[in-house]
């Protein structure tokens, strides 16, 4: 009997005009240029939107004048084995424990996703997320890991002005996925795909991020 393939989780936040975009950016709209409806041969539409909307990777360039673009990125980074861990933020506002970036969280994981709440709604902003910060991302940087996912808008507080947790990362030579969805997904590792696109001078791109199971044991003979 032929194999289904392994089972993906789609980890991506919808894109709509209800997904909530970070204060002051532009929110997801869409325009229509012809519809078969309206006589049109085809249907073809126009979108605008801020590139941080929605399930993102940013480049160096969205916190460094000097860093790369997008298009400019290690696409190896973002497609590989991966961890899903559930760790919640502590503190006010809440930042992820450098503690908990520890031998057992990180041995044999180069990708670290952060779950960090139960519940996802992609239509509303919370201005009190829980956000990496510059002790968990010194911690990961040494511990190897090369890209760093979470389920929350930004690496750095809603109010941070000098960003150190991208700056940390980015220095480290690490990948940043935010808005991620994680709720339905369970910790564990995983297969994560999540290609930005080749925006040239872009300081990110909209991903669809997912997870595919691992192969087992039975599947390999």
């Amino acid at each position: 009997m032929r194999s289904r393939g392994p089972k993906i989780w789609d980890i991506s936040e919808p894109i709509e005009p209800a997904t909530a975009p970070f204060p002051g950016d532009t929110p997801f709209s869409q325009e229509w240029v012809l519809r078969q409806d309206d006589g049109g041969s085809c249907n073809v539409s126009t979108i605008r939107m801020s590139v941080h909307v929605g399930t993102h990777t940013d480049a160096p360039l969205h916190f460094d004048l000097a860093g790369a673009d997008i298009a400019s990125v290690d696409l190896t980074l973002y497609c590989g084995r991966c961890r899903v861990v559930d760790v919640r933020g502590a503190g006010v506002p809440a930042l992820i424990p450098a503690a908990a970036i520890d031998a057992a969280l990180t041995d044999g994981a180069e990708r670290i996703l952060f779950r960090t709440r139960d519940r996802h709604d992609h239509t509303t902003f919370e201005p009190t997320f829980t956000a990496v910060g510059p002790d968990a991302a010194r911690a990961l940087v040494a511990a190897g890991i090369r890209l760093v996912g979470i389920d929350t808008p930004s690496m750095d507080h809603a109010d941070s002005k000098e960003l150190d947790g991208h700056h940390v990362l980015a220095d480290g030579g690490v990948a940043i996925l935010e808005n991620l969805d994680l709720s339905r997904v369970a910790p564990g590792d995983y297969e994560l795909i999540a290609l930005p696109l080749r925006i040239v001078g872009g300081d990110s791109s909209p991903v669809r991020a997912i997870l595919r199971e691992l192969p087992t044991d039975t599947d390999r003979s």
